[in-house]
């Protein structure tokens, strides 16, 4: 199970209980969620995510208006799910030099435990109108701007050296994308790392380019 969606106004409902709307989405991104990984979203019908999601499809379509709107649903309770994770590990790191690679080591557990969710971002995203697709991309870039506030609250304890603003946001985009890349390179990687060896050797890397770019400034 994933973590809890928002009831989305854009998404349209016949039920007035915003509760009940929760719950049922819920229930069915639950459902959806396994079938999409399993058989692809294009695959998938609306009446099997019903059957899965113990509803009628009826029921069903009183809380969506579309297959399409499930995919969102789908999409935003994953990176609810990861930016959970992030936020998780923000909270849970000391101050000092070692926070960079706890919040990395977090975050690129979070990606191993979801890469089957991120891959289904990757590759059904396209699917999605163009307004739930900005909307995706929203979330990945707020994903990012964890990254990017926890490196700025490093330089300013002097944990990290300093940087200008680009550099921070394109290393902060690094840290997001390394830990994507396990997720839809894993059947290279996997076959040549453990996901221990995989974290330790990116933080390195990330931890260098912050060392190397700082002496450039």
């Amino acid at each position: 199970m994933i973590s809890k969606t928002q009831a989305k106004t854009d998404i349209p409902t016949q039920i007035k209980n915003s509760e009940l709307v929760e719950i049922r989405r819920r229930q069915i991104v639950d459902a959806a969620v396994e079938l999409f990984i399993e058989q692809g979203f294009h695959k998938s019908t609306t009446r099997q995510i019903a059957r899965a999601s113990g509803l009628s499809i009826g029921s069903l379509y009183e809380y969506i208006a579309s297959k399409e709107d499930i995919l969102f649903l789908v999409c935003d309770a994953i990176h609810a799910e990861v930016e959970k994770g992030v936020a998780d590990a923000l909270e849970r790191a000391e101050k000092g030099p070692n926070t960079l690679a706890e919040v990395i080591k977090e975050y690129f557990w979070v990606c191993h435990q979801m890469n089957d969710h991120i891959l289904l971002i990757y590759q059904e995203t396209q699917s999605l109108p163009k307004k739930f697709r900005k909307l995706v991309l929203e979330n990945e870039v707020r994903i990012t701007g964890l990254f990017t506030g926890v490196i700025a609250r490093l330089m300013g304890t002097g944990d990290l050296p300093g940087m200008d603003e680009k550099t921070v946001d394109l290393i902060a985009h690094n840290i997001s994308v390394l830990g994507h890349m396990w997720t839809f390179r894993r059947w290279f990687l996997a076959n040549h790392y453990s996901i221990d060896m995989y974290i330790d050797l990116q933080t390195r890397y990330i931890l260098g380019m912050c060392r190397a770019t700082a002496t450039m400034v």
